[in-house]
């Protein structure tokens, strides 16, 4: 399907980088619709912050939409936005597992529930401001078992300035949403982006960019859980270190990740780090830095890029590749968290949608509850959930 002169909804958040996406789609001859999600419940307390789930937001992208002279619509969300993302952002600290809600948002929020409102307005595509590349009707790849694939497919890239690339968050995505999604800033580097609201007036050019989880202002995860769950609801146990000594009690599990220094009881010749949490039995396991490091884990719910063969995003270059879908173990890179560099690590699918990650360089503070995404180069091969290790230190 050709993507030229579609009808196009847009994610605008307020920002200047869904701002800008805005004037390319329009400049590429798109029909663009602009939409904001309101997706702040009413007790979340970042509500009336220059959040993207804040009012000011919707008053920012609507001044920008207004100035592009395209459409602009605000759907409301807040309840699926409450129920997909922020319980399952509690339920994970519950569990003993460190969220990330911008992955769950993007799957199930931006690029799954808006979908209907996308179709409902007659739209062919939706839209984001996100720094990666999506590369559409790549070929037909093989499933591994010699079986061809209907359709070409979708590759997911990342982004050209690597300090802004966020094809992390995008890993979990579908054929069928990468497919009728499109990433105009994949190929800009942020400077260019702010050049381009500045020529234009835009009054969000020099708009300075989150780095916090939408709802949690400060990214004070623990005073939003406080207020979100109540303190009745935290999991109170003890502390021990790996070789089972007693070191504490604490006021629920819900306050630790692995890796935390801070906030733990004193009185140790050395530094403490948390290096595993036990929801079982609600302790809080603390040991040295060398105890956390890691050399071997497992993911589950990956989900697999068609990505049979890959070449550059103009089609310059073929590169082949393992489909990553045959069971056949492969090497590539893999990111452990969003600001991790990545590491060279042999990569092992399992059965029910598992996978066994092997690092040839063992890294520090793998963590439960965290996307493992994996990549050859600037393609995403796909990616999963970091599972607690099986064994755990202390029972």
């Amino acid at each position: 399907m050709s993507r030229h002169q579609q009808r196009v909804l847009l994610g605008m958040s307020g920002g200047v980088d869904s701002s800008v996406a805005g004037y390319l789609l329009r400049e590429q001859g798109h029909e663009v619709i602009g939409v904001t999600m309101k997706v702040w419940p009413q007790d979340c307390i970042s509500r009336a912050e220059d959040k993207c789930c804040g009012p000011q937001a919707i008053s920012d992208a609507r001044g920008v939409a207004h100035a592009l002279g395209i459409p602009h619509y605000v759907v409301d969300e807040a309840d699926q936005f409450e129920r997909l993302v922020i319980d399952y952002f509690s339920s994970e600290y519950q569990a003993g597992r460190t969220p990330n809600p911008c992955v769950m948002c993007n799957e199930k929020i931006k690029f799954g529930n808006l979908w209907s409102k996308a179709a409902a307005l007659g739209c062919d595509y939706i839209a984001t401001g996100h720094y990666a590349i999506i590369e559409h009707g790549v070929g037909t790849p093989s499933s591994g078992r010699g079986e061809g694939a209907a359709a070409p497919y979708a590759v997911l890239r990342k982004g050209v300035d690597p300090r802004k690339d966020q094809s992390y968050f995008l890993f979990s995505l579908r054929q069928p949403q990468l497919q009728r999604a499109l990433t105009p800033l994949g190929l800009m580097r942020k400077p260019q982006i702010r050049e381009i609201a500045h020529s234009l007036g835009l009054k969000v050019a020099n708009k300075i960019d989150s780095q916090e989880i939408c709802f949690v202002p400060g990214n004070d995860y623990k005073a939003f859980l406080r207020s979100h769950l109540g303190e009745i609801e935290f999991n109170r146990g003890a502390i021990y270190d790996t070789d089972g000594n007693f070191i504490g009690e604490h006021d629920g599990i819900e306050l630790f990740t692995i890796g935390q220094r801070k906030g733990l009881p004193g009185g140790s010749a050395r530094p403490r780090y948390v290096v595993d949490l036990n929801p079982a039995t609600n302790r809080v396991i603390v040991g040295d830095a060398d105890e956390l490091i890691c050399d071997e884990f497992e993911i589950d719910r990956v989900n697999w890029h068609a990505v049979a063969r890959i070449g550059d995003p103009g089609g310059s270059r073929a590169a082949r590749v393992t489909d990553p879908r045959s069971n056949e173990e492969f090497e590539a890179t893999v990111k452990i968290r969003y600001n991790h560099a990545g590491t060279s690590a042999t990569i092992t699918p399992l059965e029910n949608d598992r996978a066994r990650v092997r690092l040839h360089e063992p890294q520090r503070a793998v963590t439960p509850g965290q996307a493992a995404v994996i990549y050859h180069e600037d393609v995403v091969l796909g990616g999963g959930w970091i599972c607690r290790r099986e064994a755990p230190v202390l029972v």
